[in-house]
């Protein structure tokens, strides 16, 4: 397998976790945090995507689907059009809601086929080149894919985290019937 190929896998296995931890879940689970402070899984898989879609789109000279396709319209957020959800206080992690699992997705597959396209024409000469030089060393673009791929990942076992939580919260709890003495 060569560098693309690798590439495009982990950002396959991003794919099937974000949808195992968004399909099917109403609204309000999507937008529930487990306390004031917790993200939500909404906020979770939207700033995954956003901050995929702006590091894919800056290392592949293209403008970011969040404008070019006008997914913030869409999302109708109450956040600066801009924002990646990098930084964000607990009252804007909070702010972050979606209407349905599909529009989340919808966003999510967009920049997800977008990311892959551009990782499969990828050759491991390209990987060296300096996507971010305000760091100390730059950032090469093999570096800053390895930075998406993990951070989406963490993500999105947070958003499963969340909806383990949730669902075990719907559970009926066992009750044991009484036995007589």
């Amino acid at each position: 397998m060569n560098s693309a190929g690798i590439f495009a896998d982990a950002f396959e296995r991003i794919h099937e976790a974000v949808h195992a931890a968004v399909e099917d879940l109403p609204p309000e689970d999507l937008n529930a945090r487990l306390d004031d402070g917790a993200n939500s899984i909404s906020w979770l898989v939207w700033h995954l995507t956003r901050v995929q879609d702006d590091h894919i789109a800056d290392a592949a000279d293209t403008e970011q689907l969040w404008f070019a396709e006008d997914w913030a319209s869409r999302f109708e957020l109450p956040l600066e059009k801009g924002s990646t959800g990098y930084g964000h206080s607990s009252a804007q992690v909070g702010s972050v809601k979606v209407g349905s699992a599909d529009l989340l997705l919808g966003y999510f597959d967009a920049v997800h086929e977008q990311t892959l396209a551009f990782v499969r024409g990828l050759d491991g000469r390209s990987l060296d080149r300096v996507v971010d030089d305000a760091w100390s060393p730059p950032v090469t673009l093999g570096v800053r894919l390895v930075s998406v791929i993990s951070d989406d990942l963490q993500h999105a076992g947070q958003a499963a985290f969340v909806r383990g939580a949730l669902e075990r919260r719907h559970q009926v709890p066992d009750v044991a019937t009484p036995v007589r003495a």
